[in-house]
């Protein structure tokens, strides 16, 4: 491992009160002592911090005036000593100050670098800092619970809970091979096999059975919000982001483009999309639009699709009908403050098992309802309790999938009468899957790509 110091800004860029330069390395205590003019730093105790001033070595000119923390190895988030020097927010300063930093020495950090080196030096595990990312990105409560339960090793406890229990079967199953002095061995260690493969594989179903919950708190909820021109489209997402983000007016047509929004609806994030309306149309820029709106209906994991009950059903209606007909789909009739001209018998049958919610978005009625709809939908009224270990990470995900397919061979191979030396090859494949979850069996390439999506001074 590269024993270099690293620099990077921590804090976003731009006007704010306060920006940070964060340096670890080696070096970190001694680069920040040759730019800081008050105390020793290099004599200051760990996790403490100091006033003075950042002065430039080639003019001994004033920069800044900071606040310096000292926080020295192992008791530090990248387990190496660690500085961060807290100055006033902008551009300028910010920047000025880490370019001394990498005058006097110091590397500047590559994207996630602070927390690979955490993982590198045993800090944290893999799936711990993937969760800091999930941290960042969080963008309701529920979903920074999940992060931060990944965080605190939740998931990897029970992780290197269940490899135990794999590898401890497979090297009884050994033993038993090199020493076969008794003629019940082979039938003891199928049995012992059997018995382990089988719970783990319940309680990675377990954990995949929350999957999806978990991969909505983490991403959001894709919705699409579509119908024909007009109908209340852009009302509705206006009522859910209590904004005027989307132009309303009695104009079929000005909705020209996709919109996108993310809002918290009861603790769950929906990424809002605002389609331009799906007519048949000869207008050039809105016949883009719509064929942008057919795109993102296969993508959606929500469909809401709203009719105007002031208006008789179309043809239109009825094909926007058999387009969602296989997808999750909400049907909101709106407009329930003007006169009924619709047949709500005929939409109630063209909506099948879709949940229909009558409306008036004008006036934001309906949206409560709406809001117990989709709950419904994707948590059965309600998020689990907060104790489950949550899976939300798409990786981890496919890594579980993986696992149960190889435990699934092994049952298969036993329940065959394979020889036993044989079925642990697929037992011991299982808990090298789940070793690549919390970072004790991955390739150098994985790690490099995952904190390569990390923002730099993190």
């Amino acid at each position: 491992m590269e024993k270099d110091t690293i620099a990077a800004i921590s804090t976003p860029l731009g006007e704010g009160a306060i920006a940070i330069v964060r340096l670890s390395g080696e070096e970190a205590v001694g680069i920040a002592n040759q730019l800081f003019y008050g105390k020793d730093l290099t004599q200051v105790d760990s996790h403490t911090i100091h006033y003075g001033k950042i002065i430039d070595p080639t003019t001994n000119q004033v920069i800044e005036e900071v606040m310096v923390s000292i926080l020295k190895a192992p008791k530090t988030f990248t387990r190496e000593d660690v500085v961060e020097i807290n100055c006033h927010g902008g551009l300028a300063s910010v920047n000025r100050l880490l370019e001394l930093t990498l005058q006097m020495g110091a590397r500047l950090a590559e994207p996630g670098e602070f927390t690979k080196r955490a993982f590198l030096n045993g800090r944290i595990d893999l799936s711990q800092a993937e969760a800091v990312m999930d941290l960042i990105r969080a963008k309701t409560d529920k979903a920074m619970d999940v992060a931060i339960k990944q965080l605190d090793g939740k998931l990897s406890k029970l992780i290197h809970k269940l490899r135990q229990e794999l590898i401890e079967t497979v090297a009884h199953v050994e033993v038993n091979i090199d020493y076969p002095e008794y003629d019940d061995v082979e039938e003891m260690s199928h049995e012992l096999m059997q018995t382990k493969t089988t719970h783990v594989q319940q309680e990675i179903e377990r954990l995949l059975q929350m999957a999806k919950q978990g991969k909505i708190l983490r991403e959001g909820i894709s919705t699409a919000i579509i119908g024909r021109p007009n109908v209340g489209k852009s009302s509705l997402l206006n009522a859910l982001v209590q904004e005027n983000k989307a132009i309303v007016t009695d104009i079929p047509g000005t909705t020209r483009d996709v919109i996108e929004e993310y809002v918290n609806i009861r603790g769950v994030p929906l990424r809002l999309v605002d389609t331009a309306g799906i007519r048949d149309t000869e207008d050039i820029v809105e016949k883009i639009g719509v064929e942008r709106s057919r795109q993102v209906l296969k993508e959606a994991d929500l469909i809401l699709l709203v009719i105007n009950q002031n208006e008789v059903l179309t043809e239109e209606d009825e094909q926007l009908f058999e387009l969602v007909r296989d997808l999750e789909t909400i049907v909101l009739v709106n407009k329930t403050d003007l006169p009924q001209k619709i047949d709500l018998d005929k939409v109630k049958q063209l909506a099948g098992n879709h949940p229909i919610i009558t409306t008036a978005l004008i006036e934001e009625k309906g949206i409560n309802q709406l809001e117990e709809a989709i709950a419904e939908t994707f948590f059965a009224g309600e998020i689990e309790a907060n104790d489950l270990t949550y899976v939300s990470n798409v990786r981890h995900i496919q890594l579980l999938k993986q696992a149960i397919a190889a435990l699934d061979e092994a049952m298969s191979a036993m329940q065959a009468g394979m020889p036993i030396d044989l079925v642990q090859i697929d037992v011991t494949r299982a808990w090298q899957l789940l070793g690549e979850i919390v970072g004790d069996t991955v390739q150098d390439s994985l790690i490099d790509q995952l904190f390569s999506q990390f923002c730099l001074g993190k």
